[in-house]
């Protein structure tokens, strides 16, 4: 029977968790980097056509956790990598998809956000601009960015947003990752200076093309991206409890005379936070099953739907920060220790700060409530 790839990255889990433990404070190791790459999981979301798994929704989900579950820097990594890969498998054009998976699934890393100008030369664009959040920087082979292409002097026409891929060495890395949280995940600030890149190694960022791949790339990047962001955020979280239960076997508090576990005041709050976990999980993953579902008998993308899963992200990652925080204050002073329950904390907060969990999708999802909202509270 062929091994799935959840089972595959969950063998990888005391490795990742022990290699992350020895390395906390630098670059993703190359050996967590190895582990991730001989197993085949930066291809988890590549369409089959470049060699990828093209994995459904929920199993990615899954994948994701489960690494970040072992390492938050790992997960993040491998998911933002996993995705940018997978956006130019299924959106660029040949010939750069040939040359990116010409040895399989690349190794690349990449801002989204339009901070470049691209000026457009014989047949695609020289790109100038500074970029922040290159997760994966230290060990990527490509490098992506965001760039505006802007309209001929005189026009009314909009700026162009593409997105577009170069190779690592075509950029100036800057090395100023000092941060609370993610600390592994080297997401060095980069600069792209007269940078090349071919039409064909660049994708239209809000109304892509799909070129490769199911339906599912229908939804775009905004709606793909938000499910390595709940990925991550559900393995992160997840650990925290499981760790918060270990400490509680044989933690007492000071004063207390017994350990946590025989506490009712800390069994109902462990209670609690397992819940509001568990409600935050079913509600994610409903969203993206019903998306897939819709695409793949639609072929294109409700964005009613995209806003909802949009919003379970940010929720996911926000009622999981303040969960964390919880067990975090349970666990007393082991959790102000170096260790795993500390990592989750820092890790969770980290991405709590990125767009993908911003006030912004919770306006949409609400603007939308208020769209399908009766005159009368029941619609007759």
């Amino acid at each position: 029977m062929q091994t799935s790839m959840l089972s595959i990255a969950r063998d990888l889990r005391s490795s990742i968790d022990a290699l992350a433990a020895d390395a906390e404070g630098s670059d993703l190791s190359q050996e967590i980097v190895d582990l991730l790459v001989a197993a085949d999981l930066f291809g988890v979301m590549s369409p089959k056509e470049v060699g990828g798994s093209e994995l459904p929704v929920n199993e990615l989900l899954d994948v994701f956790a489960e690494v970040a579950r072992a390492d938050g820097a790992a997960g993040w990594c491998l998911m933002a990598g996993a995705s940018t890969v997978a956006y130019f498998g299924a959106y660029a054009e040949e010939p750069v998809v040939s040359q990116l998976f010409s040895n399989g699934v690349p190794l690349a890393a990449g801002q989204f956000a339009p901070n470049g100008i691209g000026t457009p030369d014989g047949d695609g664009y020289r790109i100038n601009g500074n970029y922040q959040f290159g997760s994966g920087m230290s060990y990527a082979d490509w490098v992506g960015a965001g760039f505006l292409v802007l309209p001929e002097e005189g026009s009314d026409a909009p700026a162009t947003y593409l997105f577009g891929i170069v190779p690592r060495d075509a950029v100036d890395v800057k090395g100023n990752w000092n941060v609370l949280g993610l600390i592994n995940t080297a997401s060095y600030d980069y600069v792209m200076s007269e940078v090349y890149v071919p039409k064909e190694g660049t994708f239209l960022f809000a109304a892509p093309t799909r070129r490769r791949g199911g339906p599912i790339f229908e939804v775009g990047v905004i709606g793909l991206t938000a499910l390595g962001h709940t990925g991550f955020a559900l393995g992160v979280v997840r650990r925290a409890l499981d760790e918060l239960r270990a400490i509680a076997k044989t933690k007492a508090r000071m004063g207390a005379g017994i350990a946590l576990k025989d506490s009712e005041r800390f069994l109902y709050s462990l209670g609690t936070l397992e819940s509001r976990f568990q409600s935050a999980t079913a509600w994610v993953r409903r969203a993206f099953s019903e998306l897939e579902r819709d695409v793949h008998a639609s072929g294109k993308v409700n964005p009613t739907l995209c806003n909802v899963v949009r919003q379970a992200t940010v929720h996911i990652t926000q009622e999981g920060a303040d969960i964390v925080r919880e067990a975090y204050l349970l666990a007393g002073t082991t959790g102000l220790r170096d260790g795993a329950l500390q990592r989750c904390f820092r890790d969770i907060h980290a991405g709590s700060q990125h767009f993908f969990a911003s006030p912004a999708s919770t306006l949409d999802y609400a603007r939308d409530l208020m769209a399908a909202t009766p005159d009368a509270g029941v619609d007759a």
